[in-house]
């Protein structure tokens, strides 16, 4: 089965792909279908911005697509980043300005137990939307630690490492995205 993907994310495309093409999906990026729309994620919740970006890929295409939409939720800043982590410093996105932007809020705290959530929406072939959540537990670390991934994947310790620090085989046993992968296969056999 076809599924496009619903991001301009090279990192999002790589993670899904990893983990979907071995269990016999063939998918595509928006880039790989030549689709350059960059879809506004003004949901208030995870669901809604994934559906939002499924959906204009579907209305486009016809096709089976597939979105995630996902972030660092720190128990401490009550949630934040949140939906807004991809633009937690501001816009234009960067990964290097939020993770210091989030060092910055956490110093001096102690608490620092955070969650990633992955939600990913698959709409398929009929039009109709499914949702699979992911979380994977950890803490905020004190310094970026690892060469690894991207986003706050150098700050989100999971055990001893941070996710910047794990193959890619070693986070998607483990990570949120991975997670609700993991249940969107098991839908999909």
């Amino acid at each position: 089965m076809d599924i496009i993907l619903a991001t301009n994310n090279a990192h999002k495309v790589e993670e899904l792909k990893r983990m979907l093409e071995p269990l016999g999906y063939t998918l595509y990026s928006q880039k790989e279908k030549g689709i350059s729309i960059e879809v506004e994620e003004n949901g208030d919740t995870f669901e809604q911005n994934a559906y939002l970006k499924a959906k204009a890929i579907y209305d486009l295409t016809g096709c089976a697509a597939l979105a995630d939409d996902s972030g660092l939720c720190v128990d401490a800043l009550s949630g934040a980043p949140g939906v807004h982590s991809a633009r937690y410093a501001g816009e234009p996105c960067d990964d290097k300005k939020n993770n210091q932007k989030l060092l910055r809020a956490m110093d001096g705290v102690e608490n620092r137990a955070a969650q990633f959530v992955s939600v990913i929406c698959y709409i398929d072939p009929q039009g109709e939307a499914h949702y699979f959540r992911g979380e994977c537990p950890g803490e905020v670390g004190f310094a970026e630690k690892g060469a690894g991934g991207f986003g706050y994947d150098p700050l989100f310790m999971v055990g001893e490492k941070s996710y910047a620090e794990m193959t890619g085989a070693e986070k998607d046993a483990v990570s949120h995205r991975g997670r609700a992968i993991r249940l969107l296969a098991d839908y999909l056999r």
